[in-house]
């Protein structure tokens, strides 16, 4: 980590690496801190931020003819149950009375479409999230900085929503990312010292599951 990096990044990560660490040095599946109706309330009262990989989306890119409305350039973008999930997940959150406050979403357009799908309230694309037009070539130090510092920023009374892709979740949180499937959200929340500490994990089709 370069020594420019921000104490509250350095604390972020820090905390992560403790909470769940051990358990991936081992090979195991990072436990829960927040689980069923215990994660949903605290949701419900904000103070979180969602860290989620954007949808199911195959890797080859469409053509003319199978190209989704919208996708002028034809890039990647969701497929059939990447669309059904991305729109399942936010019609739970919705459902839960989970409150969203601030959205950001990679500028990609397998990014776009899992926020649309999902109705997220005025998203705002950031390079910062994106694959750097090089169809996740490589994740930029910057962009992992700007990521680990933005899981530190918890609203009052809302939940901070962020879609992005595996490379750049993996870069930011190394400790943590092991397995991350698409449409996988992980829930960040505060560790008591400024940083953050994970505190669940959601898969996309899970969300619904919670009612």
């Amino acid at each position: 980590m370069r020594t420019s990096t921000p104490l509250r990044v350095v604390l972020a990560l820090t905390t992560v690496s403790v909470t769940v660490g051990a358990s991936l040095v081992k090979g195991e599946t990072a436990g829960q801190t927040l689980i069923g109706d215990a994660l949903v309330n605290a949701l419900r009262q904000g103070g979180y931020v969602i860290v989620m990989r954007h949808a199911s989306s195959p890797r080859q890119v469409p053509d003319r003819q199978t190209a989704s409305a919208g996708n002028i350039a034809f890039e990647r973008q969701l497929d059939e149950a990447g669309r059904a999930s991305a729109s399942a997940m936010g019609n739970a959150l919705r459902d839960l009375k989970i409150p969203v406050g601030n959205v950001f979403t990679s500028p990609t357009f397998r990014a776009l479409e899992t926020v649309r799908l999902a109705n997220l309230p005025n998203p705002r694309p950031v390079p910062e999230l994106g694959d750097g037009g090089e169809s996740m070539q490589g994740v930029a130090p910057a962009q992992s900085a700007w990521l680990q510092k933005k899981v530190t920023e918890f609203s009052n009374g809302s939940c901070t929503v962020l879609v992005t892709h595996l490379p750049n979740i993996a870069a930011a949180f190394p400790a943590v990312a092991t397995g991350v499937t698409e449409g996988e959200a992980l829930v960040f929340g505060p560790d008591g010292k400024g940083g953050a500490t994970l505190v669940a994990r959601v898969k996309i089709e899970e969300w619904p599951r919670l009612k």
